[in-house]
């Protein structure tokens, strides 16, 4: 029996809380509210939603959402089944203060937290459950692809001071998935200190802990831009088609 009970505990899925940064200002859409865009008939933020709906190691969502919004994504919630939100709170002056808020919302049972960008629709729950047990195993996972331009870091002015070996780079994509209260710390550390931290792997690379890697999606696009929109469309209709 005892030799049971231990296969048991290490079998254990620990418990995962996903947190969406949904309060970004849209700035590069021309004024508009992209999470609540139509793509394909269904609101952007909905389809990045039901992702995490429909993923087996997601227990829970947290969505750190614009103040003006919180109504009305709490009923997109409501609208399209989105029965594991537990809540809709109102994000902060920065990315990293947003997550960080919806992150001490997260029930304190939690053990890991995947941070995931409202703004990436085409997201698979198979790519979150992938992420979600690399994180389990080593405390820090994130889906990233390789860059296919060749990339040049740039002096004040345009000039080339260098142009970087691309075989090394990789485009890091979202969910972010880490041990919650490793994730807590770093946020917390990068929000005091007012560090611009880009993404959420930044801020734990900040305390010395190594992220891994795992292999991202190319089609799990981050809608910025109307032109996304239309990308985001065609994927879409790839997919539909069996493509």
């Amino acid at each position: 029996m005892l030799p049971f009970l231990k296969k048991m505990r290490e079998n254990r899925r620990p418990r995962c809380t996903a947190l969406v940064a949904a309060a970004g200002s849209s700035s590069r859409m021309g004024g508009v509210n992209k999470l609540l865009q139509p793509l394909d008939g269904v609101p952007v933020l909905a389809r990045t939603l039901t992702a995490l709906q429909l993923a087996r190691q997601v227990d829970g969502i947290v969505i750190a959402a614009r103040e003006e919004d919180l109504v009305e994504i709490s009923r997109l919630c409501h609208t399209y089944g989105i029965t594991k939100c537990a809540k809709v709170v109102r994000g902060g002056e920065t990315r990293a203060h947003s997550v960080l808020l919806a992150a001490l919302e997260a029930p304190p049972e939690t053990e890991l937290l995947a941070v995931q960008d409202g703004a990436r629709p085409l997201v698979t729950p198979e790519l979150i459950d992938r992420v979600i047990s690399a994180a389990a195993r080593c405390g820090a996972a994130a889906p990233a692809v390789p860059v296919k331009d060749t990339v040049k870091s740039v002096r004040e002015g345009g000039a080339v001071a260098e142009t970087l070996d691309r075989s090394s780079l990789r485009a890091v994509q979202t969910p972010q998935v880490f041990e919650a209260s490793l994730l807590k710390a770093a946020l917390q550390s990068a929000v005091e200190q007012e560090i611009p931290v880009t993404d959420d792997c930044s801020a734990v690379e900040r305390l010395g802990k190594v992220v891994f890697l795992v292999e991202g999606d190319e089609e799990n696009l981050k809608i910025t831009t109307p032109t996304d929109l239309i990308l985001a469309e065609a994927v879409l209709q790839a997919r539909e088609n069996g493509s």
